[in-house]
């Protein structure tokens, strides 16, 4: 594969990534092409080295969402963390999409619970002296604030979770990348036996 052909291949496998990092990556490989040429080694073999340009691309995007992740804690850091992994390999896609997808239903239908517990908390804890409850206004208070503040800890809750299952996911995705490193890299040429 030519130079060329080899860095299309891998700017075409970064779409999606900033700009910033997408040149950092293209200016790294580039080098490695200017440093086989000065040692006087081919185009075909210094990107038979650097391996499948894809499969390249697809690592980096890896690298990039967990290093997002880490850096900034949001839900879309999060979700392009957990793409990110995904997009590591078709095996793994067949076996943890479904686990994932079941995780993330329960997670959302929980966090709409919480929500909807919070809503009626708040509703009762406003209309429950105005409307005849039991208990009286005293309770209506009550039991708003604590509905509300029930809310408000299974919410915590489930954050603390959802953050824990992340960090598990990024944690997969680097062991998953480390150990595929070894298998990425060029062999030594020239070892003496």
């Amino acid at each position: 594969m030519t130079r060329q052909a080899f860095m299309a291949r891998l700017r075409e496998g970064l779409r999606g990534l900033p700009p910033q990092t997408q040149a950092e990556i293209l200016a790294d490989y580039e080098t490695h092409f200017s440093e086989g040429e000065k040692a006087g080694r081919p185009e075909a073999e210094v990107a038979d080295a650097l391996g499948d340009p894809g499969r390249l691309a697809r690592e980096l995007r890896a690298e990039a969402g967990l290093k997002r992740w880490e850096e900034t804690r949001s839900p879309s850091s999060a979700g392009a963390a957990v793409f990110a992994v995904l997009g590591l390999g078709a095996l793994d896609l067949m076996f943890l999409l479904p686990i994932l997808m079941g995780v993330a239903g329960a997670i959302i239908g929980v966090g709409a619970a919480v929500v909807a517990i919070f809503i009626a908390g708040a509703a009762v804890f406003a209309g429950g002296p105005f409307v005849g409850v039991p208990g009286g206004a005293g309770a209506a208070l009550l039991g708003g604030l604590g509905l509300m503040a029930a809310a408000t800890s299974v919410g915590a809750v489930l954050t603390i979770i959802t953050i824990g299952l992340i960090n598990a996911l990024v944690w997969y995705g680097r062991l998953h990348y480390r150990l595929l490193k070894p298998a990425l890299e060029p062999e030594t040429q020239g070892s003496v036996a």
